[in-house]
Order: C-alpha cells, then sequence, then structure tokens
C-alpha cells in the first residue's frame, strides 16, 4: 500500500498485492478501493498482481476541492499505472470505475492494457439528451445532489440499502454488514467530491472512448440494475468496442460484485484466462 502524488499536487491511495499478472481495480460512486477486497482475495489466491486506488476525493486520498471529472479520473490511473510501471494490466471498472477505465483508455491508449471489463457501468452515458433519448432526465441527477447536500449520512445509508444492492426488492434478504459498508467507505470521502462526482459520471459520454477501445471487453450487467439501468448501458457499451463480450445477469442488481461475488469472481477469471 502506498500513495502517489499527481501533478496538481493530489494524494492518491492505492492497494497493491502480490505478482503476476496484474488486475487493476477501479471503484465505483461513492466508494474506495475497499470495495474490491473481495476480488483483490480472490484473484491475488489465483495468481495474480492486485491493484485498486482510492479515486481523487474518496477513501484516503486527498480531499480536493477541485478535478472531480472524468479527464482527471482518467489521468490520475495513468499516473499510478506509470507509477508502477504496469504492462499487460487487466482494467476492471465498476459503476463510475467503469467510466473511468473507458476514459483512460480513450485519453492514454492501449500500449499497458491487456484487456478491461466494465462491469454495472455507467458508459456509453447516463443523462437523457437529444442524442440519447433514452438516458434518464437530469432531474434524477440534480436530486441526487440535493439529498447529498441535505444529510449525506441519510443519504448513503438509503442507497446502500435498497437500490444499490437490490435489498428493496421482495424476497431479498437485506445484509446489515454490506450496508455498514457501503456506508463506512462513503463517509470516508469528501462530499464536494462525491457532489460534484454526480455530475461526472451521468453528464460524460464515453461514446468516443468505447469506439477507440480495441482490446478484448467484457461487459457485465445486471438486468435488475435500479442504478445504472441495463437497457442504455450494457448492450450500447458492447456495441460500441471493438472486441466486446456482453455477459447480462437475470434479477442482479447493481453492486452485483458483492452480493453474487461468486458468480462475478468465475466469469471474470475465465475471460482473464482465455
Amino acid at each position: 500500500m502506498g500513495y502517489i502524488t499527481t501533478t496538481d499536487g493530489t494524494e492518491i491511495f492505492y492497494k497493491d498485492w502480490g505478482s503476476g499478472q496484474p488486475i487493476v481495480f477501479s471503484h465505483g460512486w461513492p466508494l474506495s478501493a475497499d470495495d474490491w477486497d473481495t476480488q483483490m482475495l480472490f484473484f491475488v489466491r489465483n495468481g495474480f498482481r492486485v491493484i485498486a486506488h482510492d479515486r481523487r476525493g474518496h477513501g484516503r486520498s486527498t480531499q480536493t476541492s477541485d478535478g472531480h471529472d472524468m479527464d482527471h479520473y482518467a489521468d490520475d490511473l495513468a499516473a499510478l499505472t506509470a507509477h508502477l510501471d504496469l504492462h499487460d494490466a487487466v482494467h476492471v471498472g465498476h459503476s463510475t470505475g467503469g467510466g473511468e477505465v473507458a476514459h483512460y483508455i480513450g485519453r492514454h491508449g492501449e500500449s499497458r492494457v491487456a484487456k478491461a471489463v466494465l462491469i454495472s457501468a455507467v458508459p456509453p452515458i447516463m443523462v437523457q439528451t437529444e442524442a440519447n433519448p433514452g438516458g434518464l432526465p437530469k432531474k434524477v441527477f440534480d436530486d441526487l445532489q440535493s439529498a447529498l447536500a441535505a444529510n449525506r449520512s441519510v443519504f448513503y445509508r438509503d442507497l446502500a440499502s435498497g437500490p444499490f444492492y437490490g435489498f428493496n426488492r421482495d424476497g431479498v434478504e437485506p445484509s446489515e454488514a454490506i450496508i455498514e459498508n457501503w456506508w463506512r467507505q462513503g463517509m470516508m470521502g469528501g462530499a464536494k467530491a462525491h457532489y460534484d462526482g454526480i455530475v461526472a459520471f451521468s453528464q460524460t459520454d464515453f461514446t468516443e472512448d468505447l469506439k477507440k477501445i480495441s482490446v478484448p471487453v467484457l461487459v457485465m450487467h445486471g438486468d435488475d440494475d435500479q442504478i445504472v439501468p441495463y437497457a442504455d448501458s450494457a448492450p450500447l457499451s458492447a456495441q460500441l468496442v471493438q472486441n466486446g463480450t456482453l455477459k447480462t445477469y437475470a434479477g442482479f442488481p447493481h453492486g452485483m460484485p458483492t452480493t453474487q461475488a461468486d458468480t462475478i469472481n468465475a466469469d471474470l477469471l475465465e475471460f482473464i484466462r482465455s
């Protein structure tokens, strides 16, 4: 574990375990590298080097006032991969992290990248526009910002105990430990970073980034995702990349890497080894 310092003075915290082919994990909003613990332990036991960082303003990284946009997120990831001199890396991004991975590859190229995985990811673009009529109305994201500004602790508790993991669905037993861990990670980060991050993950258009990606890409998405609706995300992303495979999970929620870790980890391993 350690820190790197970016060109604008932001300290980015990261974990780096094991040896072998590197797998780099980019977490979702408003979480931290800790959200990947299950995956990191699984893959380090399977002979891989695993790396995960806290996005700027999140977790243990600097709670900077500025730079909470996809350009900075991608550049921070590039700085980390350069610092660790990673090659032949597999980049795995969940939710906002999927946008970070796509923009990193689109902005910095594929010279260090072997494959990519987008899990419950925000690309191509979440917000509704004339070019993206199937997106969510901007008011949805404005309301998220309002709820965060009013009482971040309550908002995060409600999100984790409800739609993020599908704990609001009939017959689904909520896990208090999972809810508390989500809340813990969220509250570690900075309110300003999380407030601005809502714009970054919802309004960034990743279409041109996706078109540039020629390495194999696995797009994994649950069809009961209440955070990033399936129809306007995964199938479109899989078509836009040059070498994409779409894997759809019936009934799985947005937070499926946590609640369905055994299934997700097995499919990730199969794709990486293929």
